[in-house]
């Protein structure tokens, strides 16, 4: 299946000059839906993780689904206030300016296998700053999962100790 002509392409959002990958309408076709489940699940199955870690927002999309097939619990990384028991926070960079994410202290215990997913790499500052929150908590990261990577952003260079697996590629 070509996974790629599910994506639409939107146009100057959410700013001019930006092209949005809309995952909407790949999300809405019940076979698209699975294929993509099925194609981030398999370079993981017999892996034994025991924790997937999903990205706010959209990668909790894809995360508890994920976390079901492969037999594994869910821990959300969110953004700050959203997390109402004991946190390990970690600041990172934007653009312009700095956010924070953050996971539940008692989330992983060391030498759990970890897989993390998310919908899209780009810069790749969400997904190290979650490799980051991982680690420190013991984590034995597996791999990292995406739907789409946008290569020219060169996100997966911040990622060079870390398995990644993606579907749909955009230069």
């Amino acid at each position: 299946m070509d996974l790629k002509s599910k994506i639409r392409e939107v146009p100057n959002f959410p700013k001019e000059g930006i092209l949005f990958y809309d995952i909407t309408t790949l999300l809405k076709e019940p076979v698209a839906f699975q294929e993509v489940l099925r194609r981030l699940a398999a370079p993981f199955v017999g892996k034994k993780i025991e924790k997937v870690v999903a990205i706010e927002s959209r990668g909790f999309i894809f995360g508890a689904p994920l976390a079901e097939r492969l037999g594994a619990g869910l821990i959300p990384v969110r953004k700050p206030g959203k997390l109402p028991a004991e946190k390990l926070e970690e600041r990172y960079n934007l653009e312009y300016g700095s956010d924070r994410l953050a996971i539940h202290r008692d989330a992983i215990l060391s030498g759990e296998k970890v897989l993390i997913v998310d919908d899209l790499l780009a810069t790749g500052g969400t997904v190290l700053t979650t490799v980051n929150l991982v680690r420190k908590l013991g984590g034995d990261i597996q791999g990292v999962a995406f739907v789409i990577e946008l290569l020219g952003l060169k996100g997966r260079d911040k990622l060079q100790d870390v398995s990644i697996t993606s579907l749909i590629t955009y230069e």
